[in-house]
C-alpha cells in the first residue's frame, strides 16, 4: 500500500472519531503542516473531508454517503437486519449485530424501539472490546492465534467498578463465554445499562458476528435479562442456519 493511500485511510479513520485541528493530523503522521495540508486539500476536494466553522477536520459528506451505498451491499448485514429486527420487536429492546475486523469489532447494524434504549453506539463504530458483549461473544471464539494478536493490542481502561481492567480477567470470562455459548456485559462500559450476546456462525464453522440485546438497569437488570437467552439463541442459531452452518 503506497504511503499516500496509508495516510489517506488513517487521516479518515481520525477525523471520523471527532473532528480534528491540522496541528493533530500533521502529528498523526509526523510531518510539517503544509504537508499535512496538501492531502487534507485533496480529500476535501473530493468531499471526502469536510472542513467546519471552527476550521476543524471532520468526515465529508461524501463519504458518508459511500459508507450507506456499501452497508446495502452488505450481504451479511442483509441477511442478518430481518433477524434482528424480528428480535427486536419480540423483546421490545435495543438489538445490535457486530463483527471483527482486524483487531476491532465494528457495529454493523442496530434496531432501536421508539421506548428503548437509545446507545451511544454508532453503525460503523468501533465496539468497546473488553466491556461490550458482542465483542466478548466473538473474541471468545476466535482462533487462539488470533485472539492473542487482538488481546496484545487491547488497554483495559476503567469505565465503571464493573469493568474488567486486567487480560487476566478478560481471558477468564472470555473461558465462561466458551463454556455456556453466551456473554453477558453487566454495566462494564455505562453503569446504567446491561446486556446479553451471542456469537453467529457460518458455513465452516467460524464465528462470523455477534448479537447483543441491550437493556437499562433500571427497568430489567441482568438476571431479568438472561430470561431472553432463548430468544436471543434462536435468533443467532437461525442466522446461522442460514450462513450454513450446522451444528456437531
Amino acid at each position: 500500500m503506497s504511503q499516500t493511500v496509508r495516510r489517506a485511510i488513517d487521516l479518515l479513520e481520525f477525523c471520523s472519531q471527532r473532528p480534528r485541528e491540522l496541528r493533530e493530523i500533521a502529528e498523526l503522521w509526523g510531518v510539517h503542516r503544509t504537508t499535512a495540508l496538501r492531502l487534507v486539500h485533496t480529500l476535501t476536494e473530493g468531499g471526502f473531508v469536510r472542513k467546519d466553522d471552527k476550521g476543524r477536520y471532520g468526515v465529508g459528506f461524501r463519504l458518508a454517503a459511500l459508507a450507506e451505498a456499501a452497508l446495502e451491499q452488505f450481504d451479511l448485514r442483509t441477511l442478518v437486519h430481518p433477524h434482528i429486527r424480528n428480535l427486536s420487536e419480540r423483546t421490545g429492546h435495543t438489538v445490535q449485530f457486530a463483527v471483527q475486523q482486524g483487531s476491532h469489532v465494528v457495529y454493523v447494524d442496530k434496531i432501536e424501539p421508539p421506548d428503548a434504549i437509545h446507545l451511544n453506539t454508532r453503525i460503523g463504530g468501533y465496539v468497546v472490546l473488553h466491556t461490550a458483549g458482542v465483542s466478548k461473544a466473538i473474541l471468545a471464539h476466535l482462533p487462539a492465534e488470533k485472539r492473542r494478536r487482538i488481546l496484545d493490542q487491547m488497554t483495559f481502561d476503567k469505565y465503571t467498578d464493573h469493568t474488567l481492567t486486567s487480560r487476566a480477567a478478560f481471558e477468564k470470562r472470555l473461558d465462561e463465554v466458551r463454556a455456556n455459548g453466551w456473554a453477558y456485559d453487566d454495566g462494564e462500559y455505562e453503569p446504567i445499562s446491561n446486556c446479553v450476546a451471542a456469537p453467529v456462525w457460518d458455513h465452516a464453522g467460524h464465528v462470523a458476528g455477534g448479537i447483543s440485546i441491550t437493556t437499562l438497569k433500571p427497568q430489567t437488570d441482568l438476571t431479568a435479562l438472561k430470561a431472553l437467552l432463548p430468544a436471543l439463541l434462536e435468533t443467532t442459531a437461525a442466522i446461522s442456519a442460514e450462513l450454513g452452518w450446522r451444528p456437531r
